[in-house]
């Protein structure tokens, strides 16, 4: 589910999105979803638990190996030396390929030939814990610290995996050259775009990347929660019940409909031709008034010298309009050699403001921890993103989404383009899923 980009995550096309999530159950299932228990001599150590090196190195060892992509590998390396002088533990930051990672550490972990630390995207979390390959982590009080958001993303099966550090989700970019209104409901969005395209101003009025056969679920899904569809019922405390799809019923029927009412045979709204990488273009051209998407796009639109806003995602029915939210967390291994040390440089040194300071100019996301988002937070567009993620909700770290992602997208692109009965295409959807999940 993720591609390679400055500083992290990106999120996303659905075609990466569905192999990741099939590439996770298909390894879960090689795993049998064991999980290897931790030493009682080495279990989670609570924030500030180890104090002195002596404290902190496990069988003499005085090193331990953390994965990173090269984006991360920089901002990493004054922490790293800061580690080194406080505590005597070296850590040797080793570049790996990001889209590789994960189930490149699924694969090495109980060998013991995997790294002590990880860091990676909170919605491998689900496929980590099933494959028993990282260790539950006692944040204590720092854990009020970060946003609350990013804290329940990391949260799974009632316990934190991981260290937060970075929140991403999209948006609506508003070329404010083009369109002066930033549009409250969905319908607005459609009168707008219209008026842009009939006064001759740009080529296209709300542009938004779809793949061709499987369509783009992530970014269509702020309109499905806001018709009251959302992919899992959610308990009180935000976490996903996985086992009540909620995408059903009149509520995702009529999801359906609108999908079918702004295709190609209606409004035009939602273009199966429009691939990512045509949606961003005609936006740096300034051919498209709004354009559907999330940070990782923010730089180049201002190297083509878009003047734009970013606005909330208006809503398609009575409901919030709410994003996947996309958190980036350091993880550690179940099978860390000196999981003392690991514990106490993801608790105590990546929680810290240098840290997170360091990874936010480098990729320039929102950061995770209060105290570097407010600084962060300067910049209006970071601003912006991060207001609109408080209105979101996690990606589901769970591994049964690879169920939901292998039959979701496709039948949303073909109600989009006019193959299929809505209400009847999206029955069939849920009931494809249900009978993967075993329902």
């Amino acid at each position: 589910m993720t591609a390679n980009i400055p500083g992290g995550m990106s999120r996303r096309t659905f075609a990466l999105s569905l192999t990741g999530a099939v590439s996770a159950l298909a390894l879960s299932a090689c795993s049998g979803g064991t999980s290897s228990a931790p030493s009682s001599s080495a279990g989670s150590a609570s924030a500030g638990a180890a104090s002195s090196s002596q404290d902190l190195t496990q069988g003499g060892a005085t090193t331990i190996t953390m994965w990173v992509d090269q984006n991360r590998q920089g901002p990493l390396e004054a922490v790293a030396k800061k580690f080194k002088e406080e505590k005597g533990i070296t850590v040797n930051l080793v570049v790996k390929d990001n889209s590789s990672m994960r189930d490149d550490f699924i694969t090495q972990a109980p060998t013991g030939k995997g790294p002590d630390v990880i860091v990676g995207a909170h919605d491998w979390i689900g496929a980590l814990v099933q494959n028993g390959v990282i260790e539950p982590l006692e944040m204590g009080q720092k854990a009020g610290e970060f946003s609350e958001t990013a804290v329940q993303a990391v949260t799974y099966q009632g316990k934190t995996w991981g260290v937060p550090y970075s929140v991403e989700n999209i948006a609506l970019l508003r070329n404010t050259a083009l369109a002066q209104t930033a549009p409250k409901t969905f319908d607005e969005l459609v009168t707008e775009s219209q008026k842009v395209v009939d006064e001759g101003k740009a080529k296209y009025g709300f542009v938004v990347g779809l793949d061709p056969v499987q369509g783009d679920p992530y970014h269509l899904y702020p309109f499905q929660t806001s018709m009251g569809a959302p992919v899992f019922t959610q308990k009180a405390d935000g976490s996903y019940d996985v086992s009540s799809l909620a995408m059903g019923g009149p509520e995702g029927e009529a999801f359906a409909a609108k999908l079918a009412e702004h295709g190609p045979e209606g409004t035009g709204m939602f273009n199966p031709n429009m691939t990512g990488d045509i949606a961003k273009e005609q936006f740096f051209k300034g051919q498209a008034a709004y354009f559907l998407t999330g940070p990782w796009n923010v730089e180049d639109a201002q190297k083509a010298g878009v003047d734009f806003a970013v606005e909330p995602i208006p809503a398609m029915g009575d409901q919030p309009a709410q994003p996947f939210v996309g958190v980036n967390a350091f993880f550690v291994s179940a099978e860390s050699k000196n999981k003392l040390a690991a514990n106490e440089f993801v608790i105590n040194y990546l929680s810290t403001e240098q840290a997170q300071d360091a990874l936010y100019q480098e990729g320039k996301r929102a950061p995770a921890l209060t105290a570097s988002f407010d600084k962060a937070a300067e910049d209006e567009v970071v601003k912006a993103f991060g207001e609109i993620a408080k209105e979101g909700v996690p990606m589901p770290a769970a591994p049964e989404m690879g169920a939901v992602f292998e039959y979701w997208g496709s039948a949303e692109m073909r109600i989009i383009k006019g193959e299929a009965e809505p209400a009847e295409a999206w029955k069939k959807m849920v009931s494809d899923i249900e009978g993967k999940l075993g329902k």
